[in-house]
């Protein structure tokens, strides 16, 4: 068997081992220099130079900007009023805002509920006017209430004002008007003017004042079911009119209930010559208060026993 020739040109450890000793107590001495080598370089760390400046630069206007924004931070947090509790005349509560003092409001304010303090009332004030909308679900607006500085205006489907105990007291819709109040009442020198009917129980002046219904132009009716009551206490019934009177009951008679009925303008007639076509008459009543006309004569022409008196009973 044949062994392979093995060639090891490898250093063997003798001659590493005095190599390093070599390398390890090799000194200079004097007069002698030592060469290095050719190609060795030298590499800096850092920055240097302009770069150094701008660097610097740029953490010095950092430095002034938090200095800045600092301080108006600081202004900011003093001129609003901040504190734990709120900002300015604005507290945080427990039930919501609370404002105190004169509040202004450059934009639209939401809110569900606004109160007053309990010693004092509730101001809203504007140079223009001042406007309350209520919205549905939808954001349309559904009611709305303005404030201006010659009207008031209120636009909803029906609006009404109750009194302390919930009671209505004066409604309005589409359809009519209703006051709820016991007693109605017009204080103006003119009165009340209603352009058309009218339906209550009473019509009542005030104690030692007159009471006037009055249609200036038009015809003024007044009608009931059961009846039409008018009654003057301590003073006289007036019925003028520029054309008739008429009092008519469909179904009853008219009652005249006074101690006297008097004419005072009636006219008296006389006997015209014969063949005059002037005929007056004069108005006779009969013992169950029946009226009649009877031809006017020299005398009265009414006869107790007439006989239109006599047909009524």
């Amino acid at each position: 068997m044949k062994g392979d020739a093995v060639n090891d040109s490898s250093p063997g450890p003798q001659e590493v081992f005095q190599q390093m000793v070599r390398e390890q107590y090799t000194t200079t001495t004097q007069g002698t220099s030592l060469e290095r080598p050719e190609n060795q370089y030298v590499y800096k760390i850092g920055i240097y130079g302009w770069r150094k400046r701008c660097l610097y630069l740029f953490v010095l206007l950092l430095l002034i900007i938090l200095v800045v924004n600092f301080a108006l931070t600081i202004w900011i947090l003093k001129v609003m009023w901040f504190s734990p509790t709120g900002m300015g005349h604005l507290r945080v509560t427990k039930d919501g805002l609370r404002l105190e003092g004169e509040s202004e409001f450059l934009f639209p304010l939401y809110a569900k509920e606004i109160h007053s303090r309990l010693d004092s009332s509730l101001l809203l004030q504007s140079t223009q006017n001042v406007t309350v909308n209520a919205r549905n679900s939808e954001g349309e607006v559904t009611g709305r209430l303005k404030v201006g500085p010659r009207m008031v205006e209120v636009h909803s489907q029906q609006f009404q004002i109750n009194s302390k105990d919930g009671r209505p007291l004066f409604t309005v819709d589409e359809k009519e008007v209703v006051v709820g109040t016991d007693k109605l009442r017009v204080t103006g020198p003119e009165g009340a003017l209603f352009e058309h009917s009218v339906e209550t129980p009473l019509v009542r002046a005030d104690p030692f004042q007159d009471l006037r219904l009055e249609s200036p132009t038009r015809s003024l009716s007044m009608d009931a079911p059961r009846g039409v009551h008018i009654k003057a206490n301590s003073g006289k019934i007036e019925a003028l009119s520029q054309m008739d009177i008429k009092l008519h009951s469909s179904d009853g008679m008219l009652v005249l209930d006074a101690a006297t009925v008097c004419l005072p303008k009636l006219v008296q007639g006389t006997r015209g010559p014969t063949g005059s076509s002037q005929r007056l008459y004069e108005i006779c009543v009969c013992p169950d208060g029946k009226l009649y006309l009877s031809v006017a004569g020299v005398g009265s022409t009414c006869q107790e026993n007439s006989s239109v008196c006599q047909k009524s009973t």
